[in-house]
């Protein structure tokens, strides 16, 4: 079957792409990156060069496809450190191009890679627009099928700190504590979605996916033994502290305002009521796992 991907060779791009060719699809994957293409192409898969903010060009890439695999990201929409960026509505036409596109090219079996907090209208801080993205989507004729994939909070986020961890020896943010919250993994996410490739589909569905559920003060003496700063601590600040430092470095606004309020969500447990609702079976990938990851990407950096 062919299978068109979005979201080129990213982190879960290109173990998704390897998971599917070796499982016998035809995979076409989507960049923006001219470069991209040599490497896309060695994997097994096509390349289909040109932008998601290009309806026609992703009406003509989707043609012929069984499935289309969908993701919008925030580095797509542009730079974080942009003051004038609207991340929100950029990110809602891309959703707008899709749902176009796949009306104009008769896909009729989808996969949206969603996120955690898209069951919220409101109070999920920055992930509004994949909420936004999922409402757009479900306005598609009855006919084509939806699976909503919902990953929750990336490991890979937490490289974020390193500057912090080197600097002030302590992580920083506005919830923590020892209360247990879902995180995952790039690597289970792509196989969560291979794996739905291959199943059929039905309707709209929503699928969860997370690796290891952790608290934050679990995280940072998992990190702290793996970089040998066993006294490393998550300290908890204010939402306005938290802000206001992240104002100062230059983040977009929208942006900063957005991660404190989706962190909040975190702090409270509101952000996670659906997924304990549907709480998913585990994936492989532990925190002591990616603390290893972690220990070699902080030894390296400056």
């Amino acid at each position: 079957m062919k299978i068109v991907l979005t979201g080129s060779l990213g982190n879960i791009g290109r173990p998704l792409t390897e998971n599917l060719v070796k499982n016998g699809f035809d995979v076409t994957v989507i960049s923006s990156n001219p470069e991209r293409q040599q490497t896309i192409e060695s994997i097994g898969a096509k390349a289909a060069i040109g932008s998601i903010y290009d309806a026609g060009f992703l009406t003509e890439a989707f043609k012929g496809a069984g499935i289309v695999y969908l993701m919008e990201t925030m580095e797509a929409a542009g730079d974080m450190f942009d003051p004038e960026l609207d991340f929100v509505s950029s990110i809602v036409r891309v959703g707008e191009n899709y749902k176009e596109a796949i009306e104009a090219s008769g896909v009729k079996q989808v996969i949206h890679l969603s996120s955690i907090g898209a069951h919220m209208e409101k109070g999920n801080g920055i992930l509004v627009f994949h909420y936004l993205v999922e409402q757009l989507l479900r306005q598609l004729p009855d006919d084509i099928t939806i699976k909503f994939m919902r990953p929750v909070g990336f490991y890979i986020n937490l490289f974020s700190f390193v500057n912090s961890i080197k600097e002030k020896r302590a992580i920083f943010s506005n919830y923590g504590g020892n209360k247990k919250e879902p995180w995952v993994s790039p690597l289970d996410i792509a196989d969560v979605i291979a794996e739905e490739a291959g199943k059929p589909f039905s309707g709209r569905t929503v699928r969860y996916i997370a690796s290891d559920e952790v608290s934050p003060d679990m995280i940072a003496k998992a990190l702290g033994e793996a970089i040998g700063m066993p006294e490393l601590q998550w300290k908890v600040i204010p939402d306005e502290e938290l802000l206001k430092s992240w104002i100062n470095i230059g983040f977009n606004v929208q942006v900063a305002k957005g991660f404190i309020e989706m962190q909040a969500a975190q702090r409270s447990g509101v952000l996670y009521e659906d997924y304990y609702r549907n709480q998913p079976v585990l994936g492989k990938v532990k925190l002591a796992d990616f603390a290893k990851e972690f220990a070699n990407v902080y030894s390296g950096s400056h």
